[in-house]
């Protein structure tokens, strides 16, 4: 039987024996962006290198999603769920967007596509595999940019999907009940951040589809005879940035709304007008009391015109907290990997990521990977140092891999049996399917 350190260095070999193809799998999907649930091309190309791999999967999960399965040689034991994100952003000012959707991989999950298959192929070294206790899931999961709120909420009505995330739908399918332990890299281009980067917390957030609705008159001859619903949103947006300062420092409070649609044509009085918003916070209490003053905003700007506000409060993602306990393991093979010296800390980020919501019910950890350059979510984002962001990343995964399912997959299981969740994952779909609310509130 091969020693864990064999292992290890058999799995380092076959990643950077495979390292060029994993980068030009990175390559091809920056190049076809694609964003949420609408990820055809992109899940084509991953069931295509698994089916290269030889590994046994399911394609079609929550529209896009693929789910393939490496099973260990030493016996059943606890499965591992390694992940990436199959979606982008819509960015259309970056060089690599998309000509006709603007769609663009400005937050890097090309390279975390890449990650995932990296870690898979590592995995199949000679005898590694076979060595180790239980299996190893390979999760492309789409839709964790949440995007295009309004279509997805279609989606949602028509019954094609239950939440408009990925990993949120994975968990009320079902697709999770087999997991124990999860973890995925994101890609990062904070410098002081080291190679490779430890994680601690994320908000987590809720989502809202407002529709305010007015009556059509001439602009010009008979304004009077109309009720301007882009003048009730733009009062509702400065209802919520008056509320700004009721918001605390620590809860790391954030509200951002956009206006996706104001107005039909300059000529008429606006009468169906479209806003789209998250609410943020660190906590499930600061989100309910943000979201709570952001529903008076609303109802008090379709108060002052007449206007009808529709509001459509949508399940998003809950605060993110990384296991300490599997977190440890993988700072250890990061070590090994680039260097002490070259593992960084990262402190809150008041970004959201749908692995909270995993990580309420499994052991979960979600790094960071430096290699990019540019602004996260911006037009200049981009994979510089290929070899770090993908390799490096794939690398850390695989030997934390390794440490959790060798020797019986002692590892796995202790983590396993430390770890405390916030909620079981039926309680989890409650609460997230509570969250949905529809209210028309007419003055």
């Amino acid at each position: 039987m091969p020693s864990r350190d064999d292992l290890k260095r058999s799995v380092l070999d076959e990643i950077d024996r495979r390292g060029e193809e994993l980068i030009r799998v990175a390559k091809t999907i920056r190049d076809h962006p694609e964003p949420g649930f609408r990820e055809i091309k992109t899940a084509a190309v991953v069931d295509k290198v698994l089916g290269n791999m030889g590994v046994a999967r399911r394609g079609g999960i929550a529209i896009t999603g693929i789910k393939g399965y490496l099973e260990g040689g030493a016996g059943p034991g606890p499965t591992i769920g390694v992940m990436g994100e199959l979606d982008s952003l819509l960015v259309p000012g970056h060089p690599y967007a998309d000509a006709s959707t603007g769609a663009a991989h400005a937050c890097g999950h090309h390279a975390q596509i890449a990650m995932m298959l990296g870690v898979g192929m590592g995995m199949q070294a000679t005898g590694v595999m076979d060595a180790l206790t239980g299996r190893v899931a390979l999760i492309a999961v789409p839709a964790e940019e949440y995007i295009e709120v309004e279509y997805r909420n279609s989606l949602r009505q028509q019954g094609k999907l239950g939440f408009l995330a990925g990993k949120a739908e994975f968990l009320r399918l079902g697709e999770f009940d087999d997991v124990d332990l999860a973890m995925m890299t994101h890609t990062s281009s904070n410098t002081d951040e080291g190679k490779l980067t430890i994680s601690s917390t994320n908000n987590g957030m809720i989502a809202k589809f407002i529709q305010f609705q007015g009556k059509a008159a001439h602009a010009g001859n008979a304004p009077h005879l109309g009720i301007n619903a882009l003048n009730a949103a733009t009062l509702a947006l400065s209802n919520i940035h008056a509320q700004r300062e009721t918001f605390q420092d620590k809860d790391t409070v954030r509200v951002h709304p956009i206006i996706t649609m104001g107005g039909a044509s300059v000529n008429s009085v606006p009468a169906d007008v479209r806003m789209e918003t998250f609410v943020r916070g660190n906590n499930l209490e600061a989100i309910a009391d943000a979201d709570a003053k952001v529903d008076r905003s609303l109802r008090a700007g379709a108060m002052a015109v007449g206007a009808t506000v529709n509001i459509t409060t949508l399940p998003g993602y809950m605060p993110m907290n990384n296991d300490d306990n599997m977190m440890s393991v993988y700072r250890g093979n990061a070590a090994y990997v680039v260097g002490k010296e070259n593992v960084g800390n990262a402190g809150h980020r008041n970004g959201s990521t749908d692995m909270g919501d995993l990580g309420h019910v499994i052991p979960t950890i979600h790094p960071y990977s430096g290699g990019a350059i540019g602004t996260g979510h911006g037009d200049d984002y981009l994979i510089q140092d290929w070899d770090n962001a993908v390799l490096n990343a794939a690398k850390a995964m695989a030997l934390t891999v390794v440490d959790l399912l060798a020797d019986g997959a002692i590892g796995a299981k202790e983590i396993k049996s430390k770890h405390r969740p916030r909620m079981s994952i039926n309680e989890y779909v409650t609460v997230q399917t509570d969250n949905l609310r529809v209210e028309t509130y007419t003055p």
